[in-house]
């Protein structure tokens, strides 16, 4: 592999491999204290320049071990859920938890009023539904709207705002609840919108027009709006003049605080998944190169968007002279990471390190044939390493029973 990578998942280290990184075991997560320092520094600074509030997408990177580190230039947390509102409320104290869920259940309501701050309703119903106690609660309520304005280019699975979409309420839905309840206006203290996946601030400026267009009548009376996730923030070459636009203008026109829940953009380019060749084998023109990292289990989100993480030292087919498909160990004939070039063909052993590797994927990993799942380790900020989780077998066992561990009362089971 070449000597140096000066693209930026590999900034960290230099663009090489750290000779200490030999010494791990592979699979593994590593991720970057730097890194992280670096992104945490850049949305804190936003959030003093404009006054807006900065929140942590949990959904993105759950990693509380690390939220130290975050705290101290964010608001809070962003949770999906109530694991997610119980993480953030208790790893990352006295921060605001904000929840949005497509659909809650009542069953956890109350649980989840125990940590919550905001509160955000995907539909007029639950709003109905719910919002009454959420209020009472001493809490803030919120409804996600939909402004109907795509900017998504491609990845459909990832657009909130495409025909059809179950995610937000649409101006014609909220006009016919509310012509059917007229109290439903008097339960909101805010509106959210999340319209953006890994875009820059040209896409939410032309969000922030339908917004204001749509549902600008509202917000005179809102306390505060959430401009959801999807910020490339940290990023290089992000538009933050324009963001920063974005933010004052609702602040001037609408006298609401803005909130911002940037995932990706916490942890983005923060980490690194390490693996090594296990086999190489031959079919026809094709050389595929088996390692013990997979894409289906450890990486989903390349099966799933999909897309080709970026690997140190290697390039795009055809560009250096040998190209080789890399793949994962699982007996699925999908478990494909993607083709990659190399000055000279991988050979079992190599360890191969992959980049950006943060995000959507230690929170998001499976157990799908009985892989492992990967440790997790800390590149400290000294070039020391840490490992701060081992996962083994009964990882794997506990998810599917409970032999042993307590007989099924079936008096209780209602269906």
């Amino acid at each position: 592999m070449a000597l140096h990578d000066a693209r930026p998942p590999f900034a960290a280290i230099g663009g090489t491999v750290p000779p200490e990184f030999a010494a791990l075991p592979t699979p593994c997560y590593l991720l970057d204290e730097a890194a992280l320092t670096r992104n945490a520094e850049i949305l804190g600074g936003l959030a003093q320049r404009t006054g807006c509030r900065v929140l942590l997408a949990q959904k993105a990177f759950s990693n509380y071990d690390l939220y130290p580190l975050l705290a101290p230039h964010l608001a809070g947390t962003e949770a999906s859920g109530l694991f997610e509102a119980r993480l953030g409320a208790e790893e990352m104290p006295n921060k605001e938890v904000h929840v949005f869920c497509a659909a809650y259940r009542a069953d956890e309501m109350d649980e989840l009023l125990r940590y919550a701050d905001h509160i955000v309703f995907n539909s007029p119903a639950q709003l109905a539904k719910f919002g009454a106690k959420v209020k009472v609660a001493g809490k803030s309520v919120g409804l996600r709207i939909n402004p109907e304005c795509s900017t998504q280019d491609g990845h459909a699975i990832y657009d909130p705002c495409a025909p059809g979409s179950r995610l937000g309420t649409t101006r014609a839905a909220w006009d016919a609840a509310v012509s059917q309840d007229p109290s439903l206006p008097q339960l909101l203290d805010g509106l959210h919108f999340h319209t953006l996946c890994e875009q820059d601030a040209d896409a939410l400026a032309v969000t922030l027009d339908a917004v204001a267009e749509k549902f600008g009548d509202l917000l005179p009376n809102m306390q505060w709006l959430n401009f959801g996730g999807g910020h490339h923030i940290t990023r290089p070459g992000y538009d933050i003049a324009t963001l920063e636009h974005c933010i004052t203008r609702a602040q001037n026109a609408w006298g609401v605080t803005v909130y911002l829940e940037p995932g990706e953009a916490c942890a983005l380019n923060a980490g690194y998944l390490l693996t090594r060749v296990l086999d190489v084998v031959k079919n026809g023109d094709t050389t595929a190169a088996i390692l013990d990292a997979s894409a289906a289990c450890h990486m989903p989100d390349v099966i799933e968007m999909p897309y080709r993480p970026p690997l140190l030292g290697a390039e795009e087919p055809g560009k250096k002279p040998c190209t080789v498909r890399l793949a994962g160990p699982t007996c699925l004939a999908g478990d494909v990471i993607g083709d990659y070039s190399f000055n000279t063909a991988p050979r079992a052993g190599d360890l191969l390190v992959f980049g950006d590797m943060a995000i959507y994927t230690t929170c998001k990993n499976n157990t799908f044939n009985g892989m492992p799942l990967p440790d997790i380790w800390l590149l400290r900020s000294d070039g020391s390493l840490a490992r701060l989780a081992h996962f083994g077998y009964q990882d794997f066992r506990c998810r599917l029973g409970g032999r042993g561990e307590g007989t099924l009362d079936t008096a209780s089971v209602q269906i």
